[in-house]
């Protein structure tokens, strides 16, 4: 008997592991098929994130690329300053270090540096570093004034030079403002003599000034010749400018013509703003139609945007392929006020980095309409990123009462925290009180 017993006790397991083998089979065959999505899934979001990483490092490295072109722009203009109070040696000691960096402008920092040991009576190192301006920059525009500059000091050798020339520039500055009441005929010679001479920068920029403000054809002609090169790259600048704030037809034409003829990016750049100062839309509109440099198709856009050409923007955005010039185009529709269009993109556009910019711009563009869009961009759309791009827009528009809102209404931590944070940085009566609400 109990044998038999035994026996039906096996029976009875054997049947029962029989039954749920298929079960377990399943269930293992259903784990191995999730674990597998799941490990898909991690590899995709990780491509994804390295991505974005690289894009994040691409953009640091822009940024402290451009960071480093703006601080050596704004030690020039410190030296340049150092030049027109007097101060020499501060002078030497600015210009050299930028000419032993990878300055752009390397050339012109050692003629303002020979320049300035000549005012401090030290011509043997001033001779010296027109020598390595000559050397290194055969090709510079600074050399006919390096060899002036020479030729003034080997005439000069064995005299004694004082360091300061600063109330002699005083004294010529009056005399130029008096040659505008003067006969012009007698004027512009004078005029054009200090531009081929080694004044200072300063008198140098003041008798262009001048001339720029001269209706004299003589006048006209050595402000044109200036514009088309015949001076040094920073009065050649200058005159450009001149040239577009009187932006007459003639003008015109003439800064089209220099803009054809260049290949200099820097001075391109600065013709596109003095066409955008004298109101011509039409010739920045080619340039940013035909321009191949992405550089100066972003400061065509931008001078479009000062001009308030939305409709031409609208349509060079649709066709233009380049992230970096559609970015200046959200940039150009912010200063126009086209909040209608930046609202489209930040709704529609496929670019990620795109839509938040447009949003970002929307915020920057303020007025009353920019706060109820973004309110709406904000409870419209779901990715995080561009809700807390919202966010900003509003926190820059100075819009708390919306952020106040938003916030009583938020359930995501992460969402309500970051508006609870730019509440927290506003000086304004609803963000107080909102603060006050959160801590009772």
């Amino acid at each position: 008997m109990r044998i038999v017993t035994i026996g039906r006790t096996i029976a009875c397991v054997a049947l029962t592991i029989a039954v749920a083998s298929p079960a377990a089979a399943r269930q293992n065959d259903f784990q191995a098929r999730f674990d597998a999505d799941q490990s898909a899934r991690d590899r995709e979001q990780a491509a994804r994130d390295r991505e974005q990483a690289e894009r994040d490092r691409e953009q640091a490295r822009r940024d402290q690329e451009q960071s480093r072109r703006d601080r050596s722009e704004g030690q020039y203009e410190r030296a340049q300053r150092a030049i027109d109070q007097g101060e020499w040696a501060r002078a030497v000691e600015q210009f050299r270090a930028l000419a032993n960096m990878n300055f752009p402008r390397a050339d012109a920092a050692l003629y303002w540096q020979a320049y300035s040991l000549d005012r401090l009576n030290r011509q043997a190192e001033a001779l010296t570093t027109v020598a390595e301006l000559v050397k290194n920059f055969p090709m510079s525009r600074w050399l006919n004034e390096a060899r002036a500059l020479e030729l003034s000091m080997r005439q000069r050798a064995g005299q004694p030079i004082s360091p300061d020339q600063q109330n002699d520039d005083d004294l010529k500055l009056l005399a130029i403002q008096g040659l505008q009441q003067m006969d012009p005929a007698q004027g512009v010679p004078l005029l054009e003599k200090i531009l081929q001479g080694t004044s200072s920068p300063r008198l140098k920029e003041r008798a262009l000034f001048v001339l720029a403000q001269s209706g004299s054809p003589r006048a006209q002609q050595v402000l044109a010749g200036v514009a088309k090169g015949n001076s040094n790259p920073d009065l050649q600048r200058k005159a450009i400018q001149y040239l577009g704030v009187h932006g007459s037809a003639e003008n015109r034409q003439l800064l089209a013509d220099i803009y054809a003829s260049s290949a200099d990016v820097d001075l391109k750049r600065q013709i596109l703003r003095s066409f955008g100062m004298s109101g011509d839309k039409q010739r920045v509109l080619t340039a940013a139609t035909t321009e191949k440099s992405p550089e100066l198709r972003s400061e065509a856009v931008r001078s479009l945007g000062m001009m308030g050409a939305r409709d031409e923007l609208w349509q060079l955005y649709q066709k233009e392929s380049s992230v970096d010039v559609k970015q200046q185009m959200l940039q150009g529709m912010m200063m126009s006020g086209d909040v209608a269009h930046l609202t489209e993109v930040a709704n529609t556009e496929a670019n990620m980095d795109l839509r938040r910019r447009a949003i970002q711009q929307i915020g920057m563009a303020g007025g009353g309409r920019s706060g109820d869009t973004l309110v709406n961009i904000y409870n419209k759309q779901t990715d995080p990123s561009l809700k807390r791009s919202a966010i900003e827009g509003l926190f820059i528009s100075g819009n708390a009462g919306a952020l106040v809102t938003l916030a009583r209404k938020e359930t995501d931590r992460d969402l309500k925290r970051r508006l609870v944070e730019r509440l927290s940085l506003m000086d304004s009566r609803e963000a107080r009180e909102y603060m006050l609400e959160l801590l009772k």
